[in-house]
């Protein structure tokens, strides 16, 4: 890596999350900003796409302007401008994209697309300085399960993928459904605590041919037609159990295809990342397997696991020493795969 320090200003708004930082070097944090729409959505049950947009832009100018005088920093003293292009909600990432790209040509700064997902595998080399590529990373948010080997900065290669609902989006359907509402993920952990999780024996699905790949939508479908049966025979259900059942059954599905990769592969470093892995039962659960086979497991903090600007300032560094630049033609890709590049 070079010696010069790299100053990038990131910006990330692919969801419900308004956020820019200041970052040097992909690993020191001059600042860290993010407005919440959390409260907004909620009265919805979940993110409203349209209304996420909005706020977006009427947020961003407040939380870029924050950021730069959090970091004692001006735009003229920023080396690059980063920003989320993919995937996530197209509207709410066009407003991040146009944004970065109008401060990169304003002030004749370099642009660097980030993916979403990449940015979350590099929330672990924030606090965890001495981390380095190769390891195993597993991604667990709303949107996404991604189970990656991390061969080199910038470099990965997917070994399983969610097949349908990811495991964030699991845990909101599912709390939804037993009255918790929204944001699920906190609210089950929560409430988790409470109840028995072996009262239910929710399904642990596994993808025939695809060892590594993963399936929550049976385990929702399973957990809904619990609730239903209970409600048709006037039973009351015990809405901590069933949280904590099927947080369980979500822990032991994580933890059965990340040591299986772990064992095949013989890594003996793995991270978590996203926002499900703020999750306490997640990390208790891996903190006890790979103390238990000697394996080094590295996580952000709560607030580098869901959405934020340092993660893609982080990502952008190691693409600006590899040499990405990206045109004023870079485009929001909603659905934008990992791996892939914007040509």
């Amino acid at each position: 890596m070079e010696n010069k320090e790299v100053k990038i200003l990131a910006i990330e708004s692919s969801c419900d999350e308004t956020a820019a930082a200041v970052v040097v070097n992909g690993r020191k944090v001059l600042s860290n900003v993010i407005a919440s729409q959390i409260d907004l959505h909620t009265l919805y049950g979940g993110v409203v796409p349209e209304i996420a947009s909005r706020k977006h832009i009427e947020n961003i100018n407040y939380v870029i302007d924050k950021a730069l005088k959090d970091a004692d920093t001006t735009l003229d003293d920023i080396d690059a401008v980063a920003v989320t292009y993919g995937p996530g909600l197209v509207g709410a990432l066009l407003v991040g994209v146009a944004e970065a790209k109008a401060i990169a040509f304003a002030k004749n700064k370099p642009l660097i697309g980030v993916h979403h997902i990449e940015g979350h595998i590099c929330a672990n080399y924030v606090e965890n300085t001495e981390l380095e590529p190769p390891f195993l990373c597993l991604i667990v948010s709303g949107g996404h399960t991604h189970l990656v080997m991390v061969e080199d900065y910038c470099q990965y290669k997917i070994l399983g993928k969610s097949r349908d609902d990811a495991a964030g989006e699991a845990f909101d359907k599912v709390a939804r459904a037993i009255g918790l509402g929204y944001p699920g993920g906190p609210k089950i952990d929560k409430v988790s605590v409470e109840g028995n999780p072996t009262a239910f024996d929710f399904p642990r699905a596994k993808v025939t041919g695809s060892e590594y790949d993963f399936s929550f939508s049976g385990m929702k479908s399973a957990v809904l037609n619990e609730l239903n049966a209970h409600k048709m025979k006037g039973e009351e259900i015990n809405q901590a159990d069933v949280a904590a059942s099927f947080q369980a059954a979500v822990v032991d599905t994580l933890i059965a295809r990340a040591m299986k990769a772990v064992e095949e592969t013989g890594m003996k470093k793995i991270a978590l990342a996203g926002g499900v892995a703020s999750n306490t039962a997640i990390r208790k659960a891996f903190t006890e397997e790979c103390t238990k086979r000697g394996i080094d497991f590295y996580y952000p903090s709560p607030i580098l696991c869901t959405d934020n600007a340092v993660m893609i300032g982080s990502a952008a560094y190691f693409e600006y020493i590899k040499g990405t630049r990206h045109g004023w033609d870079l485009n929001a890709i909603p659905n934008l795969k990992l791996g892939e590049k914007y040509e």
